[in-house]
This record gives C-alpha cells, structure tokens and sequence, in this order.
C-alpha cells in the first residue's frame, strides 16, 4: 500500500487543499499513517488531534485518527475548538508527543488542511515533503493504537486567562468590548472566555457555521470588520476583536472604528513586555511597518525583522530566545509567561492586559501611532516557474547597484523616501509587493521603483489578487 498526494497540497507551513477537488479522507488517513510513522521513529507514542468548524472537519477527523491509529499511535481525541488549543494540549500534557489539527483557516469553506506539531515543534518544510514520500513509498509502521476522547476547553480558558493575573479588578470590570467569532472554531471558546472576564462584553457570530453566513473569517481584510465597527459604534465601546476562522490570528479596531493593523498590535504588546522585560528582542515580519522596528528600539528592546510564516516566526522565536514576534497577517506569538505559539484569544487578553498597564484606552495607543502611508498588499500572479526566480534577479541588480536591502525572504528595500518589498508567496503563484513612505509623492516613486524591477524582469503588476 502506498498513496500520493495531490502535488499543490504539501505546503511550506501546513496541508491544505480543496475538498473533493485536491483533498480527501484517503489523505487524511495517509497523513496520519505518515505523522504516525515519524513520531514513533522519533521515540513518541501519542498523538493529539482537533478540528475546526468547517462542514468537511470531522471526516478528515474520523480518516485521520484511523491512519494514526493504522500506524501504531494512540490518540486522544479533543474534539472541534481552535487551533491554539489544540496547541495548548499538545503544550500542557505530559504524555503527548505531536499534534494535528484539522483547519482551513481562512481560507474558502471547500478548503481544508492540517496544522502540525512534533514535540514542541513546529512541523513544517521538509518534514511536510518528507511525509510526501513516506507515503508514496508506503514505508509506513504498522500497528494498533488506542484512542480517548478528553475535553480541555474549561482548562484552556482558564490557562488563557492568566494573562490578566495580578491586575486590578477595577480597572477591568469599567472596560467595554466587542468580539466578533466570525462563525469560527473561537466561538464556543470565546463564550466561555468572556463569561469569566470582569467587564461588558458584546459578542457577534459565536455560532459555528462552515459555511461563514455573516461574513469571511479574516480579520486582515478590512471588509470583513464592518459588523465588528458598527457595534463598537452602535454601543460605544472601548474596541472591538476579531478573530480568522481557527483563532490562531487576531484583527482589532479601536473605539473610532479604525483598525490596529498586526504591526500596530505587536506595537502595543512591544510597549507592555519591554517595561516588563526591558531589552529583549521582538521578532516582526519582513511586511511590518518600519514604525514597528523603531518603536520597539524606542522601547529598549532590540527589533528583529525576519520571514513572515507561522512556523519559520515560531522556530525564529526558539532560536533567538524572544519573547515576543508577530506578524502582518494577526498572528502573535507570546513566549512571556506563555508557550510560544499563535493564540488569538490569549492575544486579546493580553491587549486588555496591556491597555491597563500602560494607562491608555486602545484608542489612544492607537492614536498616538504615526500615520505612515502605505499600499495593501498588492498581490499579483505570477508564473510558479518564475517566481522564485524573478526575485533572485531583482535581489541580484539590487545589490549590484549597492541598494540598501534585506534579503531574508524576498528583498526589502530601504530608500530615503521609505521602503519597498517584494516577495514570492509560498503558499501560492503569486508574487507580494507593499511600499511605505511619509509622503505621497514618496509612495509613487518607490512603486515606480518596484514596477522598474519587475519590466526588467518582464513582469508587471497585472490583475490584482484577492487573498
């Protein structure tokens, strides 16, 4: 017996295909023959798993634990709930070696896909490919494992929770805030979490739903926190949080309706831990704002900049130590007085936590950002035999003319006018490009100068992409 995967869907970070199209339960059941495989190889035994919201989760489940179970892993079994707290089991148990869960993110509802973890570790790359050729050479163990069924929704709340330790009663229960589940997996959760957090509490779409009735689960695209603002605006609230359709990425907006972008956020956590654990090193991704890096300086912390992608920012985490790193796109990962991992209900506490240590509302942290000018992302499609490719010939003419740039995932260029990037997605055929400048006429020069690089490569910034 051996199986082979539809190619586009091993990616870089996780597994994620269409369903019925390029996914399904024969998969499921050959990536948990292959993660079982592995994880015995390695010394472990037991496996995790949990799944999202989506209609197609609890089939891929069944397949799953039946693959792992195939392979000789035993698997306790934690049910629908969002990816952190699959995470968290995986974290916290003392007799669990790796994790999956079963999540399309944020993506369509006919996607789904698997999050993995291996003792701690981000399961990612080469390991994903590796399971690629386990299966295709059938090179699986063979056995029996058991499988139980535990529930850890109470003890994750709890645990999330811990971020408000030590702070004032008073201080929290005057706060007044808005959450928005989207119709994800954070609903149940989140329900659970607000009914033990001091203060009012106004919640949208606690509903699971795969088929996302009200409104996409992705708190990045601004489109998709209207019903967010329109009941902080309606109720008059202190701000309001969002959540992407699994919950391990967060979107915010203040008590004006304006949203506070993943670098604004990590801005305001980089503030709180700096005074708490002055000097330490913050980890942002290659699109943050440059106001991120200069303010966690400001902080005395020391900015990093790095690839953007959960599990590259997570094994950066580890290997710099930090305590803290986050990305455009929500996620945030807190190693302080946590695991490390992309949790977005526990970053919710802790931006409550940090508005009541610093002394400020939301609204005025996030008043007091600079207003720089940049573009959206701008995403186009681009060949995936060229992609990678076009980026190196621009990285190479770059350096040839002695431009200032940093070259750790695509090339970000820094000007006098500002800065400019350009980048390969490794989730798609798509190339990204964003500029930021303090001027108008800043922001056009550095397109220019991104669209002088692309012709030179015969490429243009043609049909833009949606996510």
């Amino acid at each position: 017996m051996s199986h082979r995967f539809y190619p586009t869907i091993l990616r870089e970070y996780d597994i994620r295909g269409v369903i019925g199209e390029t996914l399904g339960p024969d998969d499921a059941r050959a990536i948990g023959r292959g993660f079982a495989t592995v994880l015995r190889r390695a010394g472990g035994s037991k496996v995790v798993v949990g799944y999202d919201g989506r209609v197609s989760s609890p089939m891929l489940e069944e397949a799953l634990v039946e693959g792992l179970a195939a392979s000789g892993a035993d698997v306790v079994r934690i049910g629908m709930g969002p990816t952190p707290m699959l995470y968290y089991a995986e974290a916290s148990a003392r007799d669990v070696q790796g994790g999956i869960q079963i999540t399309g993110s944020h993506n369509p509802p006919d996607y789904n896909g698997f999050k993995l973890v291996l003792m701690g570790r981000p399961f990612f790359g080469e390991d994903i490919t590796r399971l690629g050729e386990i299966a295709a050479a059938g090179d699986w163990e063979e056995g029996s494992g058991s499988s139980e069924t535990r529930d850890v929704l109470a003890a994750y709340v709890d645990r999330v929770l811990e971020g408000l330790a030590g702070l004032p009663g008073d201080a929290l229960s005057s706060l007044r805030i808005g959450w928005d589940a989207g119709n994800g997996a954070a609903g149940p959760a989140l329900e659970l979490l607000t009914s033990k957090l001091p203060g009012e509490h106004h919640l949208l779409f606690t509903e699971v739903d795969g088929t996302f009735p009200n409104h996409h689960p992705d708190p990045t695209e601004e489109r998709n926190l209207a019903d967010l603002k329109a009941l902080v605006a309606r109720e008059g609230l202190d701000f309001g949080i969002a959540f992407d359709g699994d919950a391990d990425r967060i979107g915010a907006v203040d008590g004006k309706g304006r949203v506070i972008w993943g670098d604004q956020l990590l801005t305001i956590y980089a503030e709180d831990l700096l005074r708490m654990v002055p000097g330490a090193t913050v980890i942002g991704d290659i699109k943050a704002s440059r106001a991120l890096f200069d303010a966690i300086a400001r902080y005395g912390g020391k900015p990093l900049m790095w690839k953007t992608g959960h599990s590259v920012m997570k094994a950066k985490m580890r290997e710099t130590g930090a305590p803290l790193a986050g990305e455009m796109s929500g996620h945030v990962f807190f190693a302080h007085d946590y695991y490390g991992f992309d949790d977005a209900l526990y970053a919710a506490v802790r931006l409550i936590a940090a508005s009541v240590r610093l002394g400020r509302s939301i609204t005025e942290l996030r008043a007091a950002m600079p207003d720089m000018l940049n573009t959206p992302e701008l995403r186009f499609q681009v060949d995936e035999s060229r992609k990678f490719a076009a980026i190196d010939e621009v990285r190479q003419r770059l350096s040839d003319a002695g431009a200032r740039v940093v070259d750790i995932d695509g090339v970000r260029v820094t000007t006098d006018d500002g800065w400019w990037l350009l980048r390969a997605s490794n989730t798609q055929d798509v190339l990204v490009a964003r500029a930021e400048s303090d001027t108008p006429e800043g922001l056009e020069r550095l397109m220019a100068q991104i669209d002088e690089q692309l012709a030179l490569s015969g490429l243009a910034r043609g049909e833009q992409m949606g996510h």
